[in-house]
């Protein structure tokens, strides 16, 4: 069984774009490194992990081989082309699996989540195995209200039990046909989902939920610099 890693890395990020000058999130220094380099280590420190797949734009890809080589990080981690939107990205590497085998799982995690612990992925993995596919979440804390967008605002239709939500995160995966049969029938319907888990629950196939950490966050906004700081402060 191989386990493949996909970390789409080609959008722009355009909140965080506008306060760094133009800077993509995922090139963004956080002690020292960029943002994308602790994502990738965190898996590398996974030894069940067979090979990364970065999914980056085209003008991006020389600059990305020469980071990832200038840390270490070249030997199983591979550049691929990127697409215009996430599941494009996401598309192309899936593609580019050298897959073999049905048991093969490949794990989907966002470029600008840098605090992913060894632990989590290995569990994950460990569901996708026993499952056939599972997501990386945390239980809501706050009361979840279900709105009606109105012309004056939203208006409370109803409260969710919180018991019946979880904040997905990443990362998010499934054996490799699963999630290549996932993002086929998605493709030829024209949908476009807002995760992987969102294809994987369209084709009916049902995805395991792994309790996640709090440091697993998504680097969105300048503010969340600081807190991923303290974070690897310890």
């Amino acid at each position: 069984m191989s386990v493949f890693v996909i970390i789409p890395a080609a959008g722009i990020g355009t909140r965080m774009a506008h306060a760094t000058g133009g800077v993509s999130k995922q090139f963004l220094q956080l002690k020292g490194l960029p943002i994308l380099v602790h994502s990738v280590r965190a898996f590398l420190a996974v030894p069940r992990v067979t090979a990364i797949y970065v999914a980056v734009r085209d003008t991006e890809q020389p600059r990305v081989a020469a980071m990832l080589a200038e840390h270490g990080l070249s030997a199983k981690v591979h550049v691929v082309t990127g697409g215009s939107a996430r599941q494009d990205s996401v598309a192309n590497a899936l593609a580019a699996l050298p897959s073999t085998s049905t048991a093969d799982i490949v794990l989907v995690h966002d470029a600008v989540r840098p605090l992913i612990d060894p632990a989590t992925i290995d569990r994950t993995i460990d569901a996708i195995e026993k499952h056939g596919a599972a997501i990386v979440a945390t239980p809501a804390i706050d009361t979840i209200k279900q709105v009606e967008r109105t012309a004056d605002g939203a208006l409370v239709t109803a409260t969710i039990p919180r018991e019946l939500i979880v904040h997905a995160q990443t990362p998010q995966g499934a054996r490799v046909p699963l999630l290549r049969q996932a993002f086929a029938e998605a493709a030829a319907d024209e949908f476009i989902g807002t995760d992987e888990a969102s294809l994987l629950e369209r084709a009916s196939i049902p995805v395991f939920v792994v309790q996640g950490s709090p440091r697993n966050f998504k680097v969105t906004q300048p503010g969340d610099l600081e807190i991923a700081e303290f974070f690897l402060a310890g």
